[in-house]
């Protein structure tokens, strides 16, 4: 079975660099994990107003409203059948970010589940612990072999309430990855920018990978979301 996202891209895939395409071809049938261990060299956010709304996405591991240099992270992407048996794959990225009194760093989470859609011919990808923001996403293979990856306008799920996110109520990210052959690495950056107010968040870092073997369901529990969602 091809991952996600060789179905996503179809040929392109192929274009991928080989380390970006075992990276991506995370699947269930392929039988392995990718772990992630780096450091951002800078996460960034936008002016004082962004804060509360950050704050707010921190409730859900969404957004959070921290900034610094030199954090390390982990970005853990394992592949499973979700509840509506659908192929899944976990894009969880943790942060140690330092105190600003000098006390012990204290975790921020980035939770996303991504499954391919039929429907819409794209990932969706589902943002934060119980899946209430869905985004499509568009992937582009660059003449580098890297990948590029933007998220499209947001939908709101929860129970009978749904909806569609008016332009001034979120944010695009254009997120960057690629493989440094020189250096052994992966290098990352990321901004969320609003149409009308401009940059929100960013960060940008690299990191190494382990590729670990599993089977079945061997995704550890707290990767999972809390809800899941059946509608795209």
């Amino acid at each position: 079975m091809a991952s996600i996202f060789e179905i996503t891209l179809g040929e392109d895939f192929q274009r991928l660099h080989p380390m970006m395409q075992k990276r991506f071809g995370v699947d269930v049938e392929a039988g392995y994990a990718c772990v992630g261990t780096g450091v951002f060299s800078e996460v960034r956010r936008g002016a004082w107003w962004t804060v509360p709304f950050l704050r707010f996405g921190a409730f859900r591991n969404i957004l959070f409203p921290d900034q610094g240099d030199n954090i390390p992270f982990t970005v853990e992407n394992y592949p499973y059948v979700d509840g509506f048996g659908r192929p899944t794959v976990t894009f969880v990225r943790t942060l140690d970010v330092p105190s600003v009194r000098g006390g012990r760093a204290k975790k921020r989470r980035f939770d996303a589940t991504m499954v391919h859609s039929k429907e819409r011919g794209a990932i969706v990808d589902y943002l934060g612990t119980h899946q209430h923001l869905a985004t499509d996403l568009v992937l582009d293979v660059l003449d580098d072999g890297s990948l590029h990856l933007q998220t499209t306008g947001q939908r709101f799920y929860e129970g009978p309430v749904v909806f569609n996110f008016p332009a001034i109520g979120t944010g695009t990210a254009d997120l960057y990855e690629s493989y440094d052959d020189a250096r052994g690495v992966y290098t990352v950056q990321m901004q969320v920018r609003n149409p009308y107010f401009g940059f929100l968040f960013g960060y940008k870092g690299e990191f190494t990978c382990e590729f670990p073997a599993i089977g079945g369901d061997d995704v550890p529990v707290h990767l999972k979301p809390v809800r899941e969602e059946i509608r795209e």
